[in-house]
Parts: structure tokens; C-alpha cells; sequence
């Protein structure tokens, strides 16, 4: 890797494991094995470079999920992919973890992959319900928009939970119970019930 793209994989590494408030551009440049003179020389600061490492962070994230929501299946089943994929649990959402973080919520360029990427995931996840809907494996009633705040929220709460007791069970607990939510609302249909077990 060059240097730019070294110092963008270490400023994702720490921000994830540190906050912004807490990563300092001399441990950035430390774990990328960069000079102060390379860092500035692709960043105008600690900010731009912050920023960049935040966009592609979201990036990834929303093709992670997106390589759930666009598989095979149907959409229900897509639904619990997401909700039951791995993650590193207790180290906290690498995007959501930045909601805590007063910096990066005060200042607009940071916060906005943040917000993007949430508000890219709400949509996306309202868009699968909608289908399942449309096909008959989800009840009409529940509003699918609703339905997607309350999926998102779910997993964003089940990491706090989780980095709250130093355990992954209260995240397996959070989504598990989505999980069983989503099946209740499903139309009983005997193919979805064998393929989410």
C-alpha cells in the first residue's frame, strides 16, 4: 500500500478503536509507518484526513450490508442475514460509535458520513421490508419506514448493551428478538419459517 492509503487504513483502525477526540495524528502516522511530511502532504490535517477515513468506513459498511440486502432469497430471509451477520461486537459499530463523539457531531464535514451511512441503511432496510410486503411474506400494516428505525435501532442498541457488560449476549439477545419480531409479522408461509430457523 502507499503511503496515502496506509494512513487512511490506520486513521479507520483508530477511529474506530479510539474516537476521533482521542486519535492523535503522531499515532496515525506511528501505525501507518508515516512521516509527518506524508500525512500533510495528502491531507490538509487531522480533520481532512478523519473525514476520508470516516467515508470509507461508511463505504464499506453499506457494502457489507448491501452484499445482504441485493443476495438471493427472499426478503425476509434477507432481513435476518443482516440481523444475524457477524460483527465485531464489542468493539461497537465502526460508524455508529462516532454518534458519541462531540467533535465529530460538531463539526459538519465529520458528521456527515456518519449521518449518510445511517441514513442510506434506514432506507435500504425500508426498501427490503417494502418488498416483503409487495410479495406477500410481510403484512401490509407495518410501516415499513417505521419497521427500518426500528431494525437500525436495534442493532445500534444491542452494540451499546453489549460494550455496557463486556459481553457479546445482550447484541445476540437485541437482534435474536428482531429477529422473532420480523417472524411474527411474516405471513405464515412454510418456506420462509425452514429457510430463517
Amino acid at each position: 500500500m502507499d503511503a496515502r492509503t496506509r494512513l487512511i487504513a490506520s486513521a479507520q483502525d483508530l477511529l474506530w478503536e479510539r474516537g476521533y477526540s482521542a486519535c492523535s495524528p503522531k499515532a496515525i502516522q506511528d501505525r501507518a509507518g508515516a512521516g509527518q511530511g506524508s500525512m500533510y502532504h495528502h491531507f490538509n490535517g487531522k480533520g481532512d484526513l478523519a473525514r476520508t477515513a470516516l467515508e470509507r468506513t461508511a463505504h464499506e459498511q453499506r457494502a457489507g450490508a448491501e452484499a445482504l440486502f441485493g443476495a438471493g432469497g427472499s426478503p425476509l430471509q434477507r432481513l435476518v442475514s443482516y440481523l444475524r451477520r457477524e460483527r465485531d461486537v464489542l468493539r461497537g459499530c465502526p460508524v455508529g460509535r462516532h454518534t458519541q463523539d462531540a467533535e465529530v457531531l460538531a463539526d459538519p464535514l465529520l458528521r456527515a458520513p456518519v449521518a449518510e451511512s445511517f441514513a442510506w441503511l434506514r432506507t435500504r432496510v425500508a426498501q427490503v421490508v417494502a418488498e416483503a410486503q409487495e410479495r406477500g411474506e410481510l403484512r401490509a400494516a407495518p410501516d415499513a419506514d417505521a419497521v427500518a428505525a426500528a431494525i437500525v435501532a436495534t442493532v445500534q442498541g444491542g452494540y451499546v448493551l453489549a460494550r455496557a457488560a463486556g459481553d457479546e449476549q445482550p447484541f445476540r439477545d437485541a437482534t435474536e428478538g428482531a429477529v422473532q419480531m420480523i417472524t411474527a409479522l411474516a405471513v405464515p408461509g412454510e418456506e420462509f419459517e425452514e429457510e430463517a430457523r
